[in-house]
Parts: structure tokens; C-alpha cells; sequence
């Protein structure tokens, strides 16, 4: 009998631990058969569980950032040893612990940070969720009862996009901060018909932003990216052809794949060993741009900070600020540099530049696009005597017998093999710079210890030697030292007299003689008459334009004066520059640069106009004069007459300032100043006409009426039989109505090229209207204007120019 019980009881028992090992098996299978029930969480914690897909690749849940008590809401590669993140729920940043996310039937998928306050949900319809499921591709899936998808991660990418998973139009990946903070980047990638990288925000239709491909010329006529399940990325076009983008020989059965957007602003393919053992990590194969330091543009978010450069490392960019500046923010090397001593106009009394001032070199290196002032022919010599007595230069580029002088804040920084150039950086020597140069690998550094090194040297040889050697040397030493001194004399020619200009003083036999007795006329303005003319100077021919002023004009003698002080002390790639003067008995000459290009009137009155990419950056050029002639002269200067006949373009159809004769001088205390009415017709701003104070604004309301005309390439009063009907010959009127209606394809007369570009179309002529507003005070500075134009700053859309027009 006791034996029969035990037999039973032992049945009972093995029965029991079979129903448990089944059930732990059942268990088991649900646990890793992807799906997750309503009612599950996850905790964010040391021990936090997570949704596993089937095979084990993919997790879902949260994942410990390193070094911090700070977890991020994630999907993530499983199976390897760094835990790639795939996915995060954007613009979620990370958590700290105690946050949850649920599967609850009434809202779905809900993320809670630890006080209960909802931080994210799944866009799904309430009470349709019957289950989650996190399948093998890294795809999590919200479904109905009836197997319905309802929701699913790959239609919400973050920074990357995984092999099964597509990307349609209108679809965006967005950068991260860092490779460990997961807010967001400077960069995006649009899906617009092709894959677009820009640093715009919004779906892309101009291509300020872009910096991939870098021609607006890109094919848009796909409709999907697909990342095959075998690893290979293409566009599927609407005529069912394919555009490889990322080529994949390595295939799946091996190798994991990812496409990601990186913080850096690369798009790029990795792949990754399956069941590694080995801390492996991902390998490149493929990644665009080639070099985003050379391809990404001037405008917007830029690859490294102001002051910062960037420099191309195993095919990624890295960024170092230069000699003499320190990252802004340690913590971010992307960041913007400070210097650690301001170069400015101060400080320099009682002490001369050379004792206050010094340069490190900097090969290959440059800041395109920021220079403000050219100086050719040159040589290096000059390029930092220049650089040295410009209280607003921070940078001189010598490059090809020219040098650019750059001012702060310098941008879009970057080392480029090609230029063959060398880049002087001025730093305070009371504040001397770090001992490790930014120099790329391969190149030499010129430095002072190299200079020390060759005194050292010559030292040594002359001791050395006899006395009659030293004694030649000596005398060929202060004979050259001479000689220079005397050719500085000839070439810059300078008039003690004339305090403050430093001008070339031309005798009025030598003008006669460079213009063959004024005899090719350039032009006619209302104090004279414009003559091109040719100086022979170093045995080569210099062209000028020399202005003659009309001795019976009233006013031509004040005019001469305020012209030739105005001038003497400007210095700006977007002015015209003044060599010299004649100023000899009844003779009042200015001689300038030659501006092969004439002027913008005749460019934008040409059959066929000029085009729209030309016209943008004309306008942008003048805008960066005028804020300099503004804000950062030593003196303020208000020109009084912008119009296109004062605007003329040199050889590369860059645009200069010119005619400063109408310009009222404030000393920097003032801002206001009564006048008579200066100006043109058409030009001039209200308040001349009403008595009122004047200042800078003047300007800016005549800068808005020339962009209207640089926008549509038509005049500011046409002839009443030179429009069209229904079209207003007053084009500041025509241009309200215009942007009133939408109707910016009337503006530009159906400009196929502008109406491509029309964000930035609308962009010119929303700027434009404010510029014109009658009210002084409603008109941005130049400055402001400088930076609409450029797409830095945002345009809002502007009122009614006048009280009187119409708002309907």
C-alpha cells in the first residue's frame, strides 16, 4: 500500500514538473515570439527588461546612456556588443529612471516620464490596439484583432533607416546633436524624388540648405528609396527603372546593415559581422557627401561653428578651432571658436600694431565667401603689413600673387589641399596662442621657432666670417631696407597733408595723359563725367576710371571733398575703391579701380536678363556694403543715392558701391541728421518730403526699391507704355499687389529660373517690402536685411507698405 502511494505521488509529481517545464516553455516562446500583449511596461532601470523580437536581433525599450543616470526610449541592435540605436521616439530626449512605457488598449503605446506625464504616444485610434509586435527587421508594429497594422516605427524614422524598410516622398531622417546626445542635429535628409541633405528644417524647394547633391540640377522623378532585405539601398523611379545609391555585394545571411544620417551631417552604410563575439565595429561602405567640409554652402547651419575648420579625417569631418581661439563649449568640437583676444580698433594708441600684434600660419586654409577686401597684385610681405595696419582684419589668405582680408566672425572654415594658399591668423602677443598649429598631415609649419632658427643660423655666419664678407652684407642689407622704403613711397605716394586719406596724389598732366586727353567717356553723373584711363606701373598697364568733376556745377567742390574723405576711408570687397585724387588749382579729380562690368542698370536692362542665381548674389553683395558702410566704418556713412547706376559689377560680376559723393557722414554718438532733399527720383525715401529727421533708413528704403528691381529686372517708374495691362508703372505699388495676389509668376514676368527658386523668391520680395514700408521705424536695419536675405534670419510677412494701399 505505502509503496502504491508513493508510486502515485511520484506520478502526481512528475506530472506537475512536466506542466511546468511546459509552461516555462510556453512562457518562453511568448517571451521571444515578438509579441507584446496590452497591458505590458517597461521601466526605465538598472534592470529594465525590454521587447525582444524573435530571433533576439532587435530590443525594445530602454537603453542606459553611458556615464549618466539618463536612459533613452529606443530600438536598438541586440546581438552586438555596442547596443546600436535604430530608432528613438523624436523629439523625445532622454529620460531619467523611473519613465515607462506602456501598451494600454484605450491610447495605445505611451511613453510617461517618472511623475506620470505623458512625453510621447503612437498616433493610433483609441480602442483599436489588440497587440504590439517587434518583428526581425527592427520594426515595431502596433496591429488590430484582425492582424491590421496600425502604427509602425518604420514610417516614423529618426536617424536611420534599417533593410526592409522604405522611405517615400516627403520622408526625413534628422541628425542627432552627438554620437551620445539624441536631440536634434543641424542636419536633414529629404526625400524629395531624390535624397536631398540640407540644413533646412522644411520640405526643400530651394536649395539654399543643400549641401548634397551639390547641383540644383538633381534628378527628382522617384518615388521610393528602398533598402532591400539583401542590403542594398536604390530609388524606385516612376517609370519602374532603379538609381543604386549604396551598393551591396556583402548581402544579409552574414552582415547586419544600417543607413544612417549622422550627427556630423553624412549620410552613410555600415555593416556589421553577425554573431560577433569581438567588440567589432561598424564598417563603412559607402557614404555621401565625398568631402562635406568643400560641398556644404555658406548659407545656414555650416559643417564646423564661426572660427571654427573644418578638416577632412579617414573620410569624416573634424573640427579644430585654430591658433589663438577655444572652443566656445568644450564639450562640442563642432561648435563655435572664441579668440582668446579680440583683434580690434582699440588698444593701438601709444603703441604701434607691430608691437601689439603677430601671425601664425596656417597652410591650405581658408574661409570662403568672408573676405571683405582684395589686394593684387601682392605678396606675402604685404598680405600681413595690410592685414597688420587693418584694425577689422583677423585673417589674411595669401594665395596666386593675391591676398583677402577676412574679418570676424569667420565662417565656414575649412582645409583644402587644392588652394596651395596660407592663411595668416593675427592674435594678440599678449595672449600668445597654444603650441600645437592646426596643420593638415604632410604640410609644413612655419613657425617662430623656424624663424629663430634661421637668425640663429645667419648669426652664426656672420661671425663666422671675415670682415670684408659682413661689411658687404651689412651694406647690401640697408641698401635693400632702402630700396623698399623708396618703392613704398612710390607706390602708395602719400600727402602728409592730407590727413587721415591714405590716397595716391595724381598731378593732372599724368590723368590727361592716362585717358589720352579724357577721351573714351564711361559714364555721366550729376557732377561730372566718368573717363576710362590706363597707368603704366611697374611696366604694366593698370586701367582706372577717373571721375572729372564739373568746376561749374554747384556744389562740385563740396562734393569732391565729402567724396574723397568718404572713400579714403572705406574698405569693403563690395565698395568701389578710390586710388587716388587730383586736387591741383581748378582740377578735381578721383580716380578708381576699373569695373569691366559696368554698370547693374545696364546688366539688368540686358535682352536676356541676367540670370536669377547672378541677380540673388548682386543683391546680397549690396546689402553687405551698405551694413558695412552702417554699422562698421569708423565713421557711419549714409550714402543718399542707392539706385543701379551707383552700383557697378568687376570682372566676376561682383557688385560694388560707388558714388559716395551724396553720402552724409555721422560720427558713431549720432544717428540722425537734417539735410535737403539728396537722392533720385524713384529712390528717394518719404521722409525727405515731409522735413523729417533723416538717417540710415534712407538707405534701406532705397535698397528695397533697387531689390525690386534686381527681383524683376524692370525699372522703378516705367513708361505708361511700357507695362502691361493691368500692371502699375509705380513698381513698389505693382510689387504689394503682386505678392497680395500670390501672383509671384506676374512679378518676375514668368522667370522659369526664379519661379524654380521660389522660397527664395518670396524670401527677396517679402525683405523688399519692408525695406519700403513708409514708416521709418517699421524698416529693418541693413544688418537685418543682410541676414534675411541670407536665410538667417526669418522673414516675417510684411504689412502694407502704405497707409494708403490696399490690404484685401
Amino acid at each position: 500500500m505505502t509503496r502504491t502511494k508513493l508510486s502515485h505521488a511520484m506520478a502526481n509529481l512528475c506530472i506537475q514538473l512536466i506542466f511546468f517545464i511546459f509552461l516555462f516553455f510556453i512562457s518562453a516562446l511568448a517571451q521571444n515570439n515578438g509579441i507584446v500583449p496590452l497591458g505590458r511596461s517597461l521601466t526605465a532601470g538598472e534592470t529594465s527588461n525590454s521587447w525582444l523580437s524573435p530571433s533576439g536581433d532587435f530590443a525594445f525599450g530602454f537603453q542606459k546612456i553611458p556615464d549618466k543616470d539618463l536612459y533613452l526610449f529606443s530600438i536598438w541592435y541586440n546581438n552586438i556588443p555596442d547596443k546600436t540605436v535604430v530608432w528613438y521616439a523624436n523629439p523625445t530626449n532622454t529620460v531619467p529612471r523611473g519613465s515607462t512605457v506602456a501598451l494600454d488598449a484605450q491610447t495605445g503605446l505611451v511613453f510617461r516620464d517618472p511623475q506620470g506625464l505623458q512625453l510621447w504616444s503612437a498616433d493610433v485610434n483609441p480602442n483599436q490596439v489588440d497587440h504590439g509586435f517587434m518583428n526581425d527587421t527592427g520594426n515595431f508594429i502596433l496591429k488590430g484583432s484582425d492582424e491590421s497594422w496600425l502604427w509602425e516605427s518604420f514610417k516614423h524614422p529618426a536617424d536611420t533607416i534599417l533593410p526592409n524598410q522604405e522611405l517615400e516622398i516627403n520622408g526625413t531622417l534628422s541628425s542627432r546633436q552627438s554620437a551620445t546626445n539624441f536631440s536634434q542635429g543641424r542636419f536633414y535628409l529629404h526625400f524629395q524624388g531624390a535624397v536631398v541633405l540640407t540644413t533646412s528644417r522644411n520640405v526643400l524647394i530651394s536649395d539654399d540648405g543643400v549641401y548634397y547633391p551639390n547641383t540644383a540640377n538633381w534628378s527628382n522623378d522617384g518615388y521610393k528609396v528602398i533598402f532591400d532585405s539583401g542590403g542594398t539601398m536604390y530609388i524606385r523611379k516612376v517609370n519602374n527603372q532603379t538609381e543604386q545609391l549604396s551598393p551591396s555585394r556583402l548581402g544579409s545571411e552574414n552582415y547586419y546593415h544600417r543607413a544612417t544620417l549622422d550627427f556630423d551631417g553624412l549620410f552613410t552604410h555600415y555593416y556589421h559581422p553577425r554573431n560577433s563575439t569581438s567588440n567589432s565595429n561598424w564598417t563603412i561602405l559607402w557614404s555621401v557627401p565625398d568631402n562635406i567640409c568643400l560641398t556644404i554652402k555658406y548659407k545656414g547651419v555650416i559643417a564646423c561653428g564661426y572660427n571654427n575648420v573644418c578638416m577632412l579625417e579617414n573620410g569624416r569631418p573634424v573640427c579644430k578651432c585654430p591658433k589663438g581661439y577655444v572652443l566656445r563649449d568644450p564639450n562640442n568640437m563642432y561648435g563655435d571658436c572664441k579668440a582668446n583676444s579680440l583683434v580690434s580698433c582699440g588698444g593701438v594708441e601709444g603703441d604701434s600694431v607691430e608691437n601689439l600684434y603677430d601671425f601664425e600660419v596656417m597652410n591650405d586654409t581658408d574661409w570662403p565667401m568672408n573676405d571683405f577686401y582684395q589686394i593684387s597684385p601682392s605678396s606675402e610681405t604685404i598680405c600681413k603689413l595690410s592685414c597688420l595696419q587693418n584694425c577689422l582684419c583677423a585673417v589674411a589668405i595669401f594665395r596666386v600673387n593675391s591676398c583677402w582680408m577676412l574679418k570676424l566672425p569667420l565662417i565656414n572654415g575649412r582645409v583644402d589641399y587644392r588652394l596651395q594658399s596660407k592663411a595668416f591668423i593675427k592674435y594678440h602677443k599678449s595672449d600668445a596662442p597654444p603650441a600645437y598649429p592646426i596643420v593638415p598631415q604632410g604640410y609644413p609649419v612655419e613657425s617662430k621657432s623656424k624663424d629663430r632658427g634661421t637668425l640663429i643660423l645667419v648669426g652664426s655666419v656672420l661671425l663666422g666670417s671675415s670682415f670684408l664678407v659682413n661689411l658687404t652684407f651689412i651694406t647690401a642689407a640697408c641698401l635693400g631696407v632702402y630700396l623698399i622704403y623708396q618703392k613704398k613711397k612710390v607706390i602708395f605716394h602719400l600727402n602728409t597733408d592730407a590727413k587721415d586719406i591714405n590716397l595716391h596724389i595724381f598731378p593732372y598732366k599724368e590723368l590727361a595723359e592716362a585717358t589720352d586727353g579724357f577721351k573714351e567717356e564711361l559714364g555721366r553723373g550729376s557732377f561730372g563725367i566718368v573717363y576710362k584711363g590706363e597707368l603704366q606701373i611697374s611696366s604694366k598697364g593698370s586701367i582706372i576710371a577717373v571721375k572729372k568733376l564739373d568746376r561749374v556745377a554747384k556744389d562740385a567742390e563740396k562734393e569732391f571733398r565729402a567724396e574723397v574723405k568718404t572713400i579714403g576711408q572705406t574698405n569693403h570687397k563690395n565698395l568701389v575703391r578710390l586710388l587716388g585724387f587730383c586736387d591741383e588749382g581748378q582740377h578735381r579729380l578721383l580716380v578708381y579701380e576699373y569695373m569691366s562690368h559696368g554698370t547693374l542698370a545696364r546688366l539688368l536692362l540686358h535682352d536676356p536678363k541676367p540670370s536669377w542665381n547672378l541677380r540673388t548674389q548682386i543683391a546680397i553683395g549690396i546689402a553687405r556694403g551698405l551694413v558695412y558702410l552702417h554699422e562698421e566704418c569708423r565713421t557711419q556713412i549714409i550714402h543718399c543715392d542707392i539706385k543701379p547706376q551707383n552700383v557697378l559689377l568687376d570682372e566676376y560680376f561682383n557688385a560694388r558701391i560707388s558714388d559716395f559723393g551724396l553720402a552724409k557722414l555721422l560720427m558713431i554718438s549720432q544717428s540722425q541728421t537734417m539735410t535737403s532733399i539728396r537722392g533720385t527720383k524713384g529712390y528717394v525715401a518719404p521722409e525727405w518730403f515731409r522735413n523729417n529727421q533723416i538717417n540710415a533708413k534712407v538707405d534701406v528704403y532705397s535698397f528695397g526699391v533697387l531689390l525690386l528691381e534686381i527681383i524683376s529686372c524692370r525699372k522703378c517708374v516705367e513708361d505708361i507704355e511700357n507695362i502691361g495691362e493691368g500692371e502699375n508703372p509705380i513698381l513698389t505699388d505693382w510689387a504689394w499687389d503682386c505678392f497680395q495676389e500670390g501672383r509671384l509668376d506676374k512679378f518676375v514676368d514668368n522667370d522659369l529660373e526664379a519661379l524654380e527658386d521660389k522660397m527664395m523668391l518670396k524670401r527677396f520680395l517679402m525683405v523688399a517690402i519692408w525695406c519700403i514700408q513708409e514708416n521709418p521705424s517699421l524698416r529693418p536695419k541693413m544688418r537685418k536685411v543682410s541676414q534675411m536675405l541670407d536665410g538667417i534670419v526669418e522673414v516675417m510677412v510684411p504689412p502694407c507698405p502704405s497707409p494708403f494701399c490696399s490690404t484685401s
